[in-house]
């Protein structure tokens, strides 16, 4: 297929990375300024510790609670958090806060260890039983009255499903890589099964912790490459030996997010914010697994908060992955600035709002970020970062893109010929994954192995001559077929260095018949569309996970498309049975799949550049 003289996308995209940082664009709104804890409440107290307070909830279930109690005369403000992973866990930062003024109660969540009940991660009554903890706190002699919580995480999910009950005691909330709903992040990442909740369904299928492993979290173990290749997908769980998860069959059933299984647990959305009357400190990392819902929960509650107070939220994105504040994250050293005082800030909010310290901390602007190269924190009026300059970047190609040795280019203007790109994807040999431990990304990963693959399609910029900012919200415009009735899809944003590293940033995945035709291709949790195969379809696919770093000199972004990343995600068998849930291993299908670019078919990713001073 005939193609443009390739001297001419690559001269102009040459011009143009020049260009992004010329006068004709808008400088970014940002000041460089790192989170500051500043002067905080200090550490006076000795702490008082009383363990198996059993607290009563509306249905009689008894909650156990852990109590630090700072000595000397009340009453003091309170801290919660609810936990399923043992609430002996958190205790030497419940100590920490203890010292420092506060009361602070460690619960164990429903049918986990010492709590009543049955459990299941899913259920309305961890939202009632938020409500009932901090109403038991706010009445009890010891409290002021006013409560906030803390944790993150699940432990983060607990704070937003309690937030959303509108509790009065509670006045604010400091939510740390809180997930999104279900079927945006955990367990499904738009519409399609993560592999490692396989494994923390199996850990956590019980009153206690299931599997013991030494690691960073000492939780749950990773699978064996051929654990999760198991189909059907609804007999994992037996496969697996979780005999005690019955709610496994119910999340595979519950292959949408209008089933009624997960009624009740959505809370992102403008009816439940309406609701929330607290402020929220929103915090997580680029790396962070569970990245979405930090974001997501700024923009909602600053658009649909009950309160002035609960429209003001915050966001505190660092180079983190999930356990947050790290200075070195896979491997690669992000600087002094990386690494905060982040429970110090975290005091300073709650000095402000559960102690009614006047301390400037509702003053701080909403933003910060910390971009990756020059290792800096800026902060922001507002996220996306005002002054973005949305961007295209156009896959083309002679049509022989496969694999990083293959012809496929990112073009900064419109193709003037139409092309195309297929590769074969067989779900009993699935691109690999070069991340996922524990359920983690465990940073910019070297991600040049799978590339190498055939059914893999890479496109590429010309080197950088000049430095090139993107941070904050990306997106991938895709025109594509398949043979097949149903498959899936995933792109990558990669960071590909002038030593040939390829360093995973980014990444969008999508479900085919998740792809909503009444919203522009964009993806939707609560049906399933047909797909006709090799019927040309439009996907629009946010990018789940985005970056905040600067494309140096000697530098190329590289966009790279698949439908299997394995074993983080779970295979799609391509045979269109309702989310692969009951198809067996007999019935998968090798499709092929077609991308199409040019002026007809326009695929591209959308980058947010920005360009300081």
């Amino acid at each position: 297929m005939s193609m443009c003289h390739p001297s001419r996308p690559f001269l102009a995209a040459r011009v143009l990375a020049v260009a992004i940082f010329s006068s004709s664009f808008q400088v970014a709104s940002a000041d460089a300024q790192a989170p500051d804890a500043g002067s905080y409440s200090p550490a006076v107290h000795e702490v008082i510790e009383e363990r198996g307070h059993l607290v009563p909830m509306r249905d009689g279930v008894h909650i156990s609670a852990d109590i630090y109690f700072p000595d000397g005369e009340g009453p003091f403000p309170a801290i919660l958090t609810i936990t399923p992973y043992d609430n002996n866990g958190p205790r030497d930062r419940a100590r920490w806060f203890a010292r420092r003024g506060y009361v602070v109660v460690l619960a164990d969540s429903r049918g986990r260890y010492d709590s009543g009940g049955e459990w299941d991660p899913f259920i309305v009554e961890h939202k009632t039983d938020g409500y009932d903890l901090v109403e038991w706190i706010g009445a009890q002699q010891w409290s002021n009255g006013n409560v906030g919580m803390i944790g993150g995480s699940y432990l983060g999910w607990t704070q937003w499903w309690t937030a959303s009950q509108a509790p009065p005691s509670l006045k604010a909330i400091a939510p740390e890589v809180a997930p999104p709903d279900p079927f945006h992040n955990i367990p499904y990442q738009q519409g399609v099964m993560l592999g490692p909740f396989v494994d923390w369904a199996a850990w956590m299928s019980g009153r206690t912790a299931q599997v013991k492993e030494e690691g960073p979290y000492g939780g749950f173990t990773n699978s064996r490459w051929e654990d999760l290749l198991h189909t059907p997908y609804l007999t994992l769980d037996e496969a697996r030996g979780m005999r005690d998860g019955g709610w496994w069959k119910s999340w595979i059933n519950g292959y949408v997010a209008t089933d009624p299984y997960w009624d009740g647990m959505e809370y992102q959305s403008p009816e439940t914010w309406s609701r929330i009357t607290v402020p929220a400190l929103n915090m997580t990392g680029w790396f962070d697994a569970d990245f979405p819902g930090s974001p997501i929960n700024y923009l909602g509650m600053k658009a649909h908060g009950a309160t002035p107070e609960s429209r003001r939220p915050r966001l505190i994105i660092g180079p983190w992955f999930h356990g947050l504040n790290d200075r070195v994250v896979g491997g690669i050293d992000y600087g002094p600035e990386a690494r905060i005082d982040l429970d110090g800030y975290i005091a300073r909010w709650y000095d402000h709002f559960l102690k009614g310290i006047d301390n400037g901390v509702e003053n701080d602007p909403p933003v910060y970020v910390f971009v990756m190269g020059p290792n800096r924190w800026y902060t922001a009026d507002d996220w996306p970062l005002p002054g973005t300059e949305w961007t295209d970047l156009y896959l083309t190609s002679s049509g022989g893109a496969n694999s990083s040795r293959g012809d496929g280019q990112l073009w900064w203007e419109m193709p003037a010929v139409n092309g195309s790109d297929t590769y074969i994807y067989d779900p009993a040999d699935p691109t690999p994954s070069p991340y996922g431990d524990h359920g983690h990304i465990p940073g910019a990963v070297e991600a040049g192995g799978p590339a190498l693959r055939d059914d893999v399609l890479v496109y590429e910029t010309p080197v950088f001559q000049e430095p090139v900012e993107v941070t904050g919200p990306i997106e991938a415009v895709l025109h594509v077929s398949t043979t097949a009735r149903d498959t899936d899809w995933m792109v990558r944003l990669v960071d590909v260095g002038p030593d040939g590293s390829a360093m995973l940033l980014a990444e969008a995945v999508m479900r085919a018949r998740h792809r909503d035709p009444g919203n522009d291709g964009r993806f939707n949790p609560n049906r399933l569309s047909e797909i006709e195969p090799g019927r040309t379809y439009r996907y629009r696919m946010g990018f789940w996970r985005v970056t905040g770093t600067v494309f140096g000199p000697g530098h190329r972004i590289r966009v790279e498309i698949s439908s299997s990343y394995y074993p983080f995600y779970l295979r799609n068998l391509n045979s269109g049975r309702d989310n692969a849930g009951l198809a067996g291993p007999d019935e998968a299908v090798v499709a092929t799949q077609t991308i199409h670019h040019g002026p007809a078919h326009p695929s591209k990713v959308v980058l947010p550049v920005i360009r300081r001073r």
